[in-house]
């Protein structure tokens, strides 16, 4: 066995349970709805975004580091603080002020992020009646929001000092909005009827 069929294996081997049921069932089904003649034209997911903005972050700085800490935890990557570009009086902003963070993540980690957010995190969220089919942004990307982060387990209740909400923005290959919703729904999204 070459070194090149060891990497292989040990790829497959510890490749995220999402990613393997992609490949194994979702391709084939998209191929045979959708007409796909090979299967690299089926969509695929690209990347996924999570963005918190924090409004109080103007007056203090430590609710932004706190906030990249917490983000960390739940995607597994270190957050990236985000600054204000350009002086705004209105919202009593200076340049250069924290006033949120981001997290890209790509490959093994957006799938693992994915199965935990379908399967642990979003049916912990109270009252909830499916995500809206109608977030599509004519490209192929979905976007939505949660109103707080300890809907995520990592993170312990009682060390959360500020209840912050996210914006989770999944982008795909997809070419139009129909395309994306079933390969969203083949993954497990819980949209609303």
């Amino acid at each position: 066995m070459s070194a090149d069929d060891l990497k292989a294996n040990s790829k497959e081997k510890y490749a995220p349970n999402l990613l393997s049921l992609y490949r194994n069932t979702i391709i084939p089904a998209m191929k045979e709805k959708f007409g796909y003649t090979n299967d690299l034209a089926a969509p695929k997911l690209i990347k996924i975004v999570v963005n918190m903005g924090i409004k109080e972050a103007t007056t203090d700085a430590k609710i932004t580091e706190k906030a990249a800490e917490e983000l960390a935890i739940i995607t597994g990557q270190k957050a990236k603080i985000c600054r204000s570009r350009k002086a705004i009086s209105n919202f009593k902003l200076k340049p250069g002020v924290p006033i949120g963070c981001c997290v890209t993540m790509r490959r093994y980690r957006m799938y693992e992020f994915l199965e935990r957010l379908i399967a642990i995190a979003i049916p912990r969220i109270r009252d909830f009646r499916g995500l809206s089919p109608h977030s599509f942004d004519g490209r192929g990307s979905y976007n939505f929001g949660l109103l707080e982060q300890n809907i995520f387990p990592e993170l312990e209740a009682d060390k959360i000092s500020k209840i912050l909400g996210m914006n989770i923005t999944i982008h795909t290959s997809a070419k139009s909005d129909k395309e994306a919703k079933e390969l969203l729904t083949l993954l497990g999204f819980p949209f609303r009827k």
